[in-house]
């Protein structure tokens, strides 16, 4: 296993952002300068209440590998809120397909997280022949029963109790808020870099100043778990089985929110999957352990190849 980032060594600041237009909307973008457009595109997708900025230590250690980009749902990071006020799982996914179409950069080795989790396997699913391989980092995919220190995010989803408390909560002090959100989804809080703290602060602050951040968190939140309810032939793990992609899924043994243990749902509904548990991570192995999680991908990628997914049963984004 790889040693915890030492908090003097130095790290990399956040790669500069640009803006993408689509179709109805803007959303933000980063990526090193100069792309690299002669290696395989990537792009990453955030979790609930996160950013690009998520994805900052994993795409250094993979800026040889691929040609990486991380996205700002709309709603989070720099990305002004959906126009049409969509923040379903399926209303970010076509925005990520979009993306990925606009920029003619696929198929793209995809990447989420968390709820970029669950916007990454729609996308997989529905727009197969724009996703080379699918890479799942504790993804919120629905689950047999909730975790206890997760039980407080459906009484959130609830009309009316969820602003309260939302705007209940952004009244703390916003350093004591990114500490609270490093100690549930780290597995090692002190290993946490100053400057990532210093950045994770000055995030909270960001959209403390926004006018549809919580908005934003709330409304994905509530369409996060729509999805653990649905039972039509869309829900999450019917779609699973749609994806015809290699399929890498991480766990963290750590993991507060994400039960680690329902990994084997994934050999059972993905076709084509490996399937990783790290013993040492929380909720964002990317964040925590990044060079873990590249020699991971670099061991999937060689195994599963570079063969595109064909476009059956794809979407029209």
């Amino acid at each position: 296993m790889g040693d915890t980032l030492a908090i003097n060594q130095a790290v990399a600041p956040p790669f500069p952002a640009r803006d993408v237009e689509l179709a109805d909307r803007t959303v933000t973008v980063r990526a090193p300068e100069p792309a690299g457009t002669e290696l395989p595109p990537a792009l990453m997708v955030h979790g609930l209440g996160g950013s690009s900025l998520n994805w900052t230590d994993l795409m250094v250690e993979l800026e040889a590998d691929l040609a990486v980009e991380a996205v700002d749902l709309p709603g989070f990071g720099y990305s002004p809120a959906p126009p049409d006020g969509d923040y379903t799982l399926r209303a970010h996914a076509l925005v990520v397909s979009r993306l990925i179409a606009r920029q003619q950069r696929g198929p793209v080795h995809l990447f989420g997280n968390s709820m970029g989790g669950a916007v990454a396997l729609q996308v997989a699913a529905r727009f197969p022949h724009l996703v080379k391989t699918l890479t799942l980092v504790s993804p919120a995919l629905p689950q047999l029963a909730p975790r206890s220190s997760s039980i407080h995010l459906p009484v959130l989803s609830v009309p009316g109790l969820g602003e309260r408390l939302v705007q209940r909560f952004s009244r703390a002090d916003p350093t004591w808020r990114a500490q609270a959100t490093i100690d549930q989804t780290y597995a090692d809080p002190a290993s946490v870099h100053p400057q990532r703290m210093t950045e994770a602060i000055a995030e909270v602050r960001r959209r403390d100043a926004s006018d549809h951040a919580h908005e934003a968190l709330l409304q994905s939140l509530r369409g996060l778990l729509a999805s653990y309810r649905d039972t039509s032939q869309t829900r999450p793990w019917r779609l699973a089985e749609r994806v015809v992609c290699p399929v890498l899924v991480i766990h963290g043994r750590r993991d507060q929110l994400v039960d680690p243990r329902g990994a084997d749902r994934a050999h059972r509904h993905f076709a084509d999957v490996d399937v990783v548990v790290l013993p040492h991570c929380g909720h964002v192995a990317q964040m925590e352990h990044p060079e873990l999680v590249a020699e991971r991908w670099r061991e999937f990628a060689a195994k599963a190849g570079q063969g595109a997914p064909g476009p059956d049963r794809a979407d029209t984004p």
